[in-house]
C-alpha cells in the first residue's frame, strides 16, 4: 500500500502527466469568475450556440422572438395536455392549450420585467456575443412582443395537430389503410 502511495506522489510532480494539466482556466479576468471549461470553450459548443435563434447573425429581433416563441408554444401544449388534472376527459387537449398560453404569457411578462430592469451589459462571454438588440430596453420589448405572438401561434398549431389526429385516423380507416 505504501508503494502505491509513493507512486501517486511521484506522478503528481511530473508536469508531462496528463492528470496534472489544468482543465479549467479563467476566460478573461479571473476576478469575474467566468471560467473556460472543456465544454463551454470547445468549437462544437460554440458552433451549436451560434446556430441558435437568439445568437444567429443576420436575423432581426422580431424573427428571433417569433422563432423562439413558436418553439416554446409548440412544445408546451403536449405535456400540459397529457399531465393536467382533467387528462381523462374530452377537455384535456383544450386545457393543455390554455395552460400553454398561460405559460407563454408568464414568460413574456418575465422578459418584459427583465427589460424594464435595464440590465447591465453582459460580461465578455466565452461562447458568443449577444446581438446588439439585447442591450437595449426597446430591443427586449420587441423580442418579448414577438415571443408572445410566436408562442400563441405555436400553441395553436400544436393544439390543431392534437385535435385533428382522430380525423386522420378516421380518414385512414375510410380508405382502408388502417
Amino acid at each position: 500500500m505504501a508503494q502505491l502511495v509513493e507512486r501517486i506522489d511521484r506522478s503528481s510532480n511530473r508536469p508531462e502527466d496528463p492528470r496534472n494539466r489544468e482543465v479549467v482556466h479563467a476566460a478573461n479576468d479571473p476576478q469575474v469568475g467566468n471560467l473556460a471549461t472543456p465544454i463551454n470553450a470547445s468549437a462544437l459548443t460554440r458552433s451549436y450556440i451560434n446556430r441558435l435563434s437568439a445568437y444567429r447573425p443576420g436575423i432581426s429581433i422580431q424573427r428571433r422572438g417569433l422563432e423562439i416563441g413558436l418553439a416554446h408554444g409548440y412544445w408546451l401544449v403536449g405535456p400540459f395536455a397529457t399531465f393536467n388534472p382533467l387528462r381523462h376527459t374530452h377537455l384535456s387537449n383544450f386545457i393543455g392549450l390554455l395552460s400553454a398560453l398561460g405559460m407563454v404569457l408568464l414568460a413574456t411578462l418575465a422578459i418584459l420585467l427583465y427589460a424594464a430592469s435595464r440590465p447591465l451589459p453582459p460580461i465578455a462571454p466565452i461562447t458568443t456575443q449577444p446581438p446588439p438588440e439585447f442591450k437595449t430596453v426597446s430591443g427586449w420589448t420587441r423580442f418579448a412582443t414577438n415571443f408572445f405572438i410566436g408562442g400563441v401561434a405555436g400553441a395553436g398549431i400544436a393544439y390543431w395537430i392534437i385535435a385533428t389526429i382522430p380525423v386522420y385516423g378516421n380518414f385512414l380507416r375510410l380508405i382502408g389503410v388502417q
